[in-house]
């Protein structure tokens, strides 16, 4: 870290990882979260610009080869002066900012200005997209070391002079277009023809390709695959075959679209991920609190003699307006407290309340067959806005005074064309609400999902959905909650 004194700016220079939104580190993640623009590469994960701060002005930069939509000097003209405006910028490059991603020269630039800068390491790609694609660059009895170069160097041409068998494993990035020159070369400083190797595209992404051959077809074999490329040369890369991806479960080599909104994905995304799926989250919904719908300055428990939370939203929302009011969980008195399910009670346990009744089946009727009140109980109902009347009809029906109060809002989230053009190339989506179904259906428009896409819905309300959106549903979970919903993907495509 460069921590100067004379600057209120303050510039990150974010290693964004290899590919795989998952490996951006948690000190990259901080860094966006507090940025007030961030410079982008074109081969960072779109996923990633979503832990920005909101409102914070988002700047693609481009550098994909031979289409750079900022020349290097005018990136690094425009780091330097935003942050000596008094910006907090993050400059996210792919892979690390220090392994061909002249992040030095940035670094160089925004010293030689006395601005203060922090380097945030990142997973670089010469080590993680091989290791994805099954090959470890160093192995007992085979490798000992490797050696990492560029396949283009700054004048745009192959480098004329490559090491011979004594690097250890070779990884060179970039080159593809090169590829043939780069094997004349390699095989005129010694390599065997015979010597294994392989090139990778899109690596640690769920489209992940890989070719393994012989040296000196590589070439050939490699000629049909997307840049830019990672090659391998050494013994090392023929244990691709025989480790296969880095991923490994029921699931692996399937690809699972997650449509909850990106502030509830991640455990679903990582129960997924433990059985082997690689994951594409394509939150079509995001949620609004609305804690200023709630009545949290009164006397609760003279108010309700129920309180019914049905989703960790509403708890989340609940407990903000007792926060604003300056009150907290002793606010309930004793009113009694309903979970519709373990999550949301886990939820309510997380400040403190543990609910006095959950239904036998986390679902909205039991829950109002089972709740245990008497008739005229007054019972408070903090709910989605989207929710429909079926749960306060049947309490009402016991008897029960109901007040509704919408506590958030779930709103559509855009999405860009890249991510669903994923989601039509994914193997399953999941459904964890009606409203992911109508949402995703709304952003895909007349582009019907293909039938090798299976469709899986949390349960019966989300299914009706599914089947009214798309036309079909593929499967159920047999209960409502996420690791059923898991297991239903897995029984979807055995």
């Amino acid at each position: 870290m460069n921590d100067m004194s004379n600057s209120t700016g303050h510039a990150w220079l974010v290693g964004a990882g290899p590919g795989d939104p998952g490996l951006l580190t948690l000190a990259g993640r901080e860094a966006l979260q507090q940025a007030d623009a961030v410079l982008y590469d074109a081969l960072i994960a779109p996923e990633l610009l979503a832990f920005a701060r909101p409102g914070a002005r988002l700047i693609p930069v481009g550098k994909r080869a031979g289409a750079h939509s900022l020349p290097q000097e005018e990136i690094t003209r425009l780091l330097v002066e935003l942050t000596a405006a008094g910006c907090r910028v993050v400059r996210l490059k792919g892979g690390d900012p220090y392994v061909f991603g002249r992040g030095g020269e940035e670094a160089l630039a925004l010293r030689e200005a006395r601005l203060p800068f922090t380097v945030i390491p990142g997973v670089t790609s010469a080590v993680a997209v091989p290791a994805a694609a099954g090959i470890p660059v160093t192995h007992r009895g085979l490798a000992t070391r490797f050696t990492v170069l560029t396949g283009s160097e700054q004048t745009g041409d192959a480098p004329a002079s490559l090491p011979g068998p004594a690097a250890g494993t070779l990884v060179i990035l970039m080159g593809a277009a090169a590829l043939p020159v780069l094997v004349e070369r390699l095989l005129a400083a010694g390599w065997d023809p015979a010597a294994p190797a392989a090139s990778i595209a899109n690596g640690t992404l769920p489209n992940q390709q890989v070719v393994t051959g012989p040296l000196a077809r590589l070439p050939g074999a490699a000629a049909a695959l997307p840049t830019p490329l990672i090659t391998v040369v050494g013994p090392v890369a023929a244990l691709a075959e025989r480790l296969g991806p880095g991923r490994f479960g029921p699931l692996a080599g399937r690809t699972v679209v997650v449509t909850r909104s990106r502030s509830q994905a991640s455990q679903l995304s990582e129960t997924l991920r433990a059985l082997g799926a690689a994951v594409i989250e394509a939150p079509a919904i995001r949620i609004e609190l609305r804690p200023d719908r709630l009545i949290a300055d009164g006397d609760i428990a003279a108010r309700w003699d129920w309180v019914i939370f049905t989703s960790q939203n509403a708890v989340a929302s609940m407990f903000a307006a007792l926060d604003a009011a300056g009150r907290d969980a002793r606010a309930f008195g004793s009113t009694a407290i309903a979970a519709v399910g373990t999550a949301t009670a886990d939820a309510l346990r997380a400040r403190g309340i543990r609910p006095d009744f959950l239904p036998s089946r986390p679902t909205s009727s039991c829950l109002a067959a089972e709740l245990p009140c008497d008739a005229g109980a007054r019972v408070y109902l903090p709910i989605s806005s989207l929710a429909g009347p079926e749960l306060e009809d049947a309490l009402r029906q016991r008897g029960a005074r109901v007040e509704r109060a919408d506590a958030y809002e779930t709103l559509p989230e855009a999405l860009s064309p890249e991510t669903l053009a994923r989601v039509k190339a994914a193997d399953a989506v999941t459904f964890t609400s009606a409203s992911t179904a109508r949402f995703l259906h709304a952003a895909l428009g007349d582009a019907a999902l293909p039938p090798h896409v299976r469709l899986v819905s949390i349960g019966p309300a989300t299914s009706a959905a599914v089947r009214a959106c798309f036309g079909r549903l593929d499967a159920e979970a047999p209960e409502p909650s996420l690791p059923s919903l898991a297991a239903a993907v897995l029984e979807a495509l055995a």
